[in-house]
Parts: structure tokens; C-alpha cells; sequence
């Protein structure tokens, strides 16, 4: 008996999930007769759908709803959670830390492997700014923008019951950092939610809530264009929402922002989306990487010079067959993932059985924008669109893009409850810290606040 093609898939988002999603259709055959084993390796047994974190932190979709699980999806695939700490492709075998070498202390596993699919996607880029690591608040994550939500909703509380001005004055102020996707749907649904609960407190009124966006570029939301940016900026700052364009933060230090324009803002929120980087397990390979860190990749979607490793997403530079000028690469965004996830699966089901390989090409359609409620930017096949109607396509795009019918239904009827109800603007906060409580009567201390 010939033993089977090991495929290793690092990492479970986009580009993880839907290629080992095609990769088990394709070799269906081969997965059931013991000739092919797919293996997921991700630090969480869940694929998030990012589009959706600023709503899930506003509160319009379950925090549920926003991710898929993995094992439901991928029932033909090995799922094992933990992360890669490095990989020798000369002896084809990964080094992987999981839940269960870390409990044990036992070290990491050895992963043998035939075929290597690298997609463990981006994390954070942070720069060197004083206090940004004790009182910064990222948002890549749903455990991030629930947390986001519980701390902006506790800081109503907190200014609501303090008789010091400036604990008030520094609770209700809100800044964030990085006017991308990220930043700009954050501030704007959250924005949102903030006025919505204000009506509830007895003394904050929706004025009192001091945002700023902080951006080190000329121009915010650059996917969906500079007129379309414009308005973003012109709809923000009519909502009395601070948009401070090149601009940056110099210290956060002792919770007070401080910009190098000279402004000055004590806040007990500072929230970071200025940008992303490539995954650290990349630079821990033996894989060729550009001048940008991400892999050096051929059209085929194949790591160049490395026989039997492929890449896509956020952690692979694929050149652009569609923009007509050589050199430029695809864009590491949801739209080119998902489409280059389809055809890397393809490619190496024909690598396998000895078939021709395709090259990956899309056209870059455009992009869609929330600017929270009912508002939003687009920017689709050359039209531009603002106000309810982006903001329509912005909905109607994402939910037939989130995996499953399951996940696609639920947030429908999410998305129609909230239409017909109020808004919900309660904090969970003791989510954080489940077992303070039990602790506490059992003579433990109580966790720190943050």
C-alpha cells in the first residue's frame, strides 16, 4: 500500500479554509480511500469573518454568527489547533506548538508533509510609540471587538457615576488610529452605538462623546477612492467626529494621546488598526520572502524556486495579470483570498495527478465601505455610490460572501430583528474574567482593571 499525499494547511482563515474546503471536494476520492490526509493548523478552531467585526462590536450581529466552525466545514480534515513556529521545506516538516505540547510542556510536534500550503494570513503592525502596548486596543479579532464593545459601553458607566471632571471628560474620549476598513467601520459603527445608549444614561448626552480618528496618510478608506474618501471625511466630521488627517500619534503614555500636531487628549480608549504585517512563521521558513516580507509567489499561486509550497492571501506576493503593468501584485484583501484559495486548490489537485496548472487572475471589481447605520461609501465597476445605497451594497455583498447558508441566514434574521427592535447596550465584561467572581469568595484577589 503506497502511503498517502500529506497536504499541511497552515493557518484557517480565507485562504486556510476554503482551500482545504475545494482541496476535500477534489481529492474526495483519495480522502476516503486513504490515499491524501489534509491537515489545518490554526491557532483557532473557527474562521472569522472580518467585514462583519464592526457590527458584531456594535452590536447588530452575535458574535457567533461572525466566525465558522471549522470542524463542521472541514469534516474531512484533520483540525489541529496550535501554531507553527517554523518550517523546513528542505526535509518537508513543520514545527508546531498545539494546546495540548503547551499543557504538557512536552515540546513542539514535527508535522511531516508533502505538500505545503502556507496562508497563516497578518497580525498587527505596531510602531514603537510610548505606552502603546500597556492602553492600546487592536481589532483583528472577535475576542477584540467584544472586548471593544464591553470597555466603550463601561466607559459610559464610568463617567456616568464619577464626580471628577477629568475621569468623565478622559472615559468619553474615544481615538483610534488608522483610517482603513478597519478603523473607519469601527469608529463609525461604534459611533453609532454610543449615541444610541447615551439616550439611556441620565446624564450623557450624545454631544459629550469626543471621537478622533487619527490618520498618518492624506486621505482615509484609499480601496474605494479619493472622491469617495472625501465624503467619508465630510460624513464623519458631520457627525462631530475628529478626522485628523496626516497625522500621527506620538505617546499614548499615562492614558493621554498625544499627536505630533500638538494635540493633546486624555483617554482611557485608544484603539490600533494602522495597518498589518506579515505572519512571523514566514520570516521562520526557509521559503524565499520579498522586500516586504510576504512570499515571493508565481502566478500559479506556487512559492517560487520551492517545489511543493503554495501560498495566498495576506501572506503571498501573486503578481496581477489583470492590471497591464508589470510588477504589480494583488491586493491582500477578502476578495482576492477567497478567489486565489479556488484556484491554489486546483492547481495542486492537478499538480497531483500530473495536469497542466492555471494562473490566478481577477479583476479588481471595487470596494464597499460602512460608515455605520444606514450610511456607507462604495465604489463598484467605476460607480460610486454613498449614503443608504452603499451602505445596502456593503450589506447584501458581505452576506453573500460569509461562508455557509447556515452563517448567511442567521445574520439575515439578525439583521431583520434589529430593524424591528431596539438596539441591545449591554457590557459583558465579566466575559474577560469568567472565574473573578468564584475567586474572589474563595479568597483569590479580584482581576486588575484594565
Amino acid at each position: 500500500m503506497t502511503n498517502p499525499v500529506r497536504i499541511l494547511v497552515v493557518g484557517g482563515g480565507y485562504v486556510g479554509m476554503y482551500t482545504a474546503l475545494h482541496l476535500q471536494r477534489k481529492l474526495k476520492r483519495q480522502l476516503a480511500e486513504g490515499g491524501a490526509e489534509i491537515t489545518v493548523v490554526t491557532p483557532d478552531p473557527y474562521m472569522t469573518y472580518q467585514p462583519f467585526l464592526p457590527e458584531a462590536a456594535a452590536g447588530s450581529i452575535s458574535p457567533r454568527h461572525v466566525v465558522v466552525p471549522l470542524r463542521r466545514v472541514l469534516p474531512r480534515c484533520r483540525i489541529l489547533i496550535g501554531e507553527a513556529n517554523s518550517i523546513d521545506h528542505a526535509k518537508r516538516t513543520a514545527t508546531v506548538t498545539t494546546l495540548a505540547t503547551a499543557e504538557e510542556g512536552t515540546g513542539p510536534l514535527q508535522l511531516p508533509y508533502d505538500e505545503l500550503v502556507l496562508a497563516p494570513g497578518s497580525v498587527s503592525r505596531t510602531l514603537p510609540v510610548p505606552g502603546l502596548a500597556e492602553h492600546g486596543i487592536g481589532f483583528k479579532t472577535v475576542e477584540e471587538a467584544i472586548g471593544l464593545r464591553n470597555h466603550v459601553i463601561e466607559q459610559m458607566d464610568i463617567a456616568s457615576s464619577t464626580r471628577d471632571p477629568a475621569v468623565r471628560d478622559a472615559a468619553l474620549t474615544f481615538v483610534f488610529v488608522g483610517g482603513g476598513y478597519a478603523g473607519v467601520e469601527a469608529l463609525g459603527e461604534l459611533e453609532d452605538m454610543a449615541r444610541y445608549a447615551s439616550r439611556y444614561y441620565h446624564n450623557i448626552k450624545a454631544d459629550d462623546l469626543k471621537w478622533i480618528l487619527v490618520e498618518a496618510s492624506g486621505r482615509i478608506l484609499p480601496e474605494v477612492g479619493e472622491e469617495m474618501g472625501q465624503y467619508a471625511v465630510r460624513e464623519l466630521r458631520g457627525r462631530n467626529i475628529d478626522v485628523r488627517l496626516n497625522t500621527r500619534l506620538n505617546s499614548i503614555e499615562n492614558r493621554v494621546a498625544v499627536l505630533d500636531d500638538g494635540a493633546r487628549f486624555p483617554t482611557r480608549t485608544l484603539v490600533w488598526t494602522a495597518g498589518v504585517k506579515p505572519h512571523p512563521v514566514l520570516a521562520a521558513s526557509s521559503l524565499p520572502l520579498n522586500e516586504r516580507g510576504r512570499l515571493d509567489c508565481t502566478a500559479q499561486l506556487a512559492v517560487a524556486g520551492a517545489p511543493h509550497a503554495w501560498a495566498a492571501g495576506d501572506a503571498a506576493a501573486v503578481p496581477d495579470l489583470t492590471a497591464g503593468e508589470k510588477g504589480k501584485e494583488c491586493a491582500p484583501n477578502a476578495q482576492h483570498a477567497v478567489r486565489q484559495a479556488k484556484v491554489l486548490a486546483e492547481n495542486i489537485a492537478a499538480s497531483l495527478a500530473g495536469r497542466p496548472l492555471t494562473d490566478y487572475r481577477h479583476k479588481y471589481v471595487g470596494s464597499v465601505a460602512s460608515l455605520g447605520l444606514h450610511k456607507g461609501v462604495a465604489h463598484v465597476y467605476g460607480r460610486k455610490l454613498k449614503g443608504f445605497p452603499a451602505w445596502t451594497m456593503h450589506r447584501a455583498y458581505h452576506l453573500s460572501r460569509v461562508p455557509t447558508f447556515n452563517r448567511k441566514a442567521r445574520v439575515l434574521a439578525e439583521w431583520t430583528l434589529s430593524g424591528l427592535f431596539k438596539r441591545e447596550i449591554v457590557s459583558l465584561g465579566s466575559l474577560e474574567h469568567p472565574r473573578a467572581e468564584f475567586e474572589l469568595a474563595a479568597g483569590g484577589e479580584p482581576p486588575k482593571p484594565r
